[in-house]
């Protein structure tokens, strides 16, 4: 094991610190030491002039142009830069829209009885999503619906005449056009990522401005993904509303049985919360007080937004939960786990117990999740926690006396019914009567990771707490939304300490007229990575209400600290929605001229948007800022 580094300023959550610190004592290596030893990072591959995509290379350019100016099959630094641009576009359309996909067959199977477990929380956003699809809702059994929308759904995956109807329903017309006219109308979700396999395969595709495009086509098919999540997620388990919780790692309690819930996907964790809650018992029958549910990464976000389950821990630092000795099992489903997490494990003596056939990890334990049985395995996973606690109890563990109060749960539906009290008519109104009146000087989602390159949490908060003086609204997702949770961006009792007057205003309006007594928080927390649909879905609202393309509105996007392909893949649809996109770290994309152009300058003139990338958390700020500024002045705000 390689000695680790030094744990000072890796983070700037004290919580997190004091658990390096820990680990620094322990001799137990986290990401930060093994990011450590890594550097220097290959140039080659940070730049994106590496390419093993077949078996003559590794192949690499030199950007100085003294060495190889094209790899072994004759391709160009362009073409290799946007390959590799498009792989990771890919990917992170798969990783949406395998969840999507994961929650059409749950539906289907509850719809045709093949599992009794779920059932259908929201049977009005199940008659809204499925009329917007087309599907005769009228004197027609919920089931009965359900099951055409689940085949709906799984329709979009596959290549058709019509288009993918998760992305043609859920933008204004306007966009549509843009998209229709480019040639960016995904034909199906499967078929987007497949062809770009394809494409970028030895010997085909050698035109980076064609690639980009379908880079950009693949990211429309991973809106469709995101937003079929969402929309699925909401019927099968609730569509949230604001709750109260609690992040960070003083969630965790010492004679409680504690249950880390990693990964991204409800369908296990949404019954796990239901469960534990009716088998408070089996806790106690150990010596414990009781289950002990948290959340990290985006289940984390499922879980706090509809049972308020508190956040634990997000990203970067998911180590940090085992060094408590706290955890006594951490329950992973996908995306986002570290494998590192099993190796940690061992050191505390915690079990991690994988749940999916396609995210096994060596050194866990497996037990494989299936929805035909969901109550059964959520008991036998809360026994197999509650032996644990029994093998812990007495035992040392450190728990930083860390956490922060959380509003959460902003969905889409509950941000219009909080302004229908202000306007019952038009509940848009008082947003964009705001607007007008520069109360709202724009919006902005925070979304992404946290990167091991970036001290965690710095470019999210420094930009958030600048762009809310400067009275921007703040909507945020994923471990983005974790970030600023953490340091307190989602408490209501620090308006008056991170807001300008404008945007203080209209949070004190809009809470007290819902009876809160107070304002809503600074940030408005949406949800997990698949909600970022929720913003689009937002924008789409204002720009109809206007009469305008979503390419004309205030709006703005972040991605500050970004690590997934999913992020990369967010990013490139919410520059083909049109909005000006900011990446917070280095795309590996700078060993090529034309792409850097094409994505921070040409594709805004295809489709309005187009990708910001900064590395100072100041100066991005800046940026956005002043691109808000541009569509205020392109609206005669």
């Amino acid at each position: 094991m390689a000695k680790p580094g030094n744990s000072n300023k890796k983070s700037l959550d004290p919580a997190v610190n004091q658990m390096l610190e820990k680990a620094r004592k322990e001799n137990i290596q986290t990401v930060w030491d093994r990011y450590e030893v890594m550097l220097p990072q290959c140039g080659f591959g940070d730049t994106g002039l590496c390419c093993r995509h077949c078996l003559q290379g590794p192949c690499r350019i030199d950007p100085f142009g003294d060495g190889p100016k094209t790899g072994i099959c004759g391709a160009t630094a362009d073409v290799m830069v946007a390959r590799g641009l498009d792989r990771a576009i890919a990917a992170g359309t798969a990783a949406h829209s395998g969840h999507a996909k994961h929650l059409a067959h749950t539906l289907m199977k509850m719809s045709l009885d093949k599992t009794r477990d779920y059932q259908i929380k929201d049977e009005v956003k199940l008659k809204a999503v499925s009329t917007r699809m087309g599907i005769p809702v009228d004197g027609r059994l919920a089931k009965d619906i359900a099951k055409d929308l689940a085949q709906a759904a799984l329709a979009d995956f596959h290549e058709k005449e019509t288009p993918v109807m998760w992305a043609a329903t859920v933008v204004p017309e306007k966009r549509v056009a843009v998209l229709k006219k480019h040639g960016l109308v995904p034909k199906g979700i499967d078929h987007e990522i497949s062809e770009i396999m394809h494409r970028t395969l030895y010997g085909v595709d050698a035109d980076p401005v064609n690639l980009l495009l379908a880079g950009l086509r693949c990211g429309v098919a991973d809106l469709a993904g995101c937003y079929m999540g969402t929309d699925l997620a909401d019927i099968l388990f609730g569509t949230p509303s604001p709750v109260t919780s609690e992040a960070n790692l003083g969630t965790l309690k010492k004679d409680w049985v504690n249950i880390a819930l990693h990964g991204h996907n409800p369908v296990l964790s949404d019954i796990l919360v239901s469960v534990a809650r009716e088998k408070q018992g089996m806790a106690i029958s150990k010596g414990a007080k009781g289950f002990n549910l948290v959340g990290i990464c985006c289940t984390g976000n499922e879980i706090m937004m509809r049972h308020g389950i508190p956040s634990c821990t997000h990203s970067v630092s998911q180590e940090t939960a085992i060094l408590t000795g706290a955890v006594d099992l951490m329950v992973v489903d996908y995306q986002c786990i570290m494998p590192s997490v099993a190796t940690v494990a061992q050191c505390m003596g915690t079990q991690v117990l994988t749940t999916m056939d396609l995210c096994k990890i060596t050194g866990a334990d497996h037990m494989n999740f299936a929805e035909e049985e969901a109550v059964l395995k959520a008991e036998e996973i809360l026994a197999m926690a509650a032996g644990n606690f029994a093998k812990r109890k007495g035992k040392p563990v450190e728990i930083p006396e860390v956490k922060t109060p959380v509003v959460a749960g902003f969905s889409v539906e509950a941000i219009v019914a909080a302004l229908s009290k202000l306007d019952e008519k038009e509940p848009l109104k008082p947003v964009v009567d705001h607007l007008k009146a520069g109360n709202i000087r724009g919006v902005c989602l925070y979304a992404g990771c946290n990167n091991v390159k970036v001290p965690q949490d710095e470019n999210f908060v420094i930009m958030a707490r600048k762009m809310l003086k400067e009275n921007v609204l703040i909507l945020a997702t994923g471990c983005g939304a974790g970030a600023l949770m953490r340091h307190g961006l989602m408490d209501p009792a620090n308006v008056n300490a991170c807001c300008g007057d404008g945007i203080k205003a209209v949070l004190t309006a809009i809470g007290e007229a819902n009876g809160l007594g107070g304002p809503l928080p600074p940030v408005l927390h949406m949800g997990s990575c698949v909600d970022n649909s929720r913003a689009v879905a937002l924008t789409v609202a204002l720009a109809n209400y206007l009469g305008v393309d979503t390419s004309s509105l205030p709006v703005v996007a972040s991605a500050a600290e970004a690590v997934s392909e999913k992020a990369v893949s967010i990013g490139a649809y919410a520059v083909a929605a049109g909005l000006p996109t900011h990446v917070g770290v280095m795309l590996p994309v700078m060993g090529s001229p034309l792409v850097v152009d094409v994505l921070t300058k040409t594709v805004k003139d295809l489709t309005g948007g187009y990708f910001i990338v900064d590395l100072d958390p100041e100066s991005a700020a800046d940026k956005l800022l002043a691109a808000i500024d541009e569509r205020r002045k392109g609206l005669g705000l």
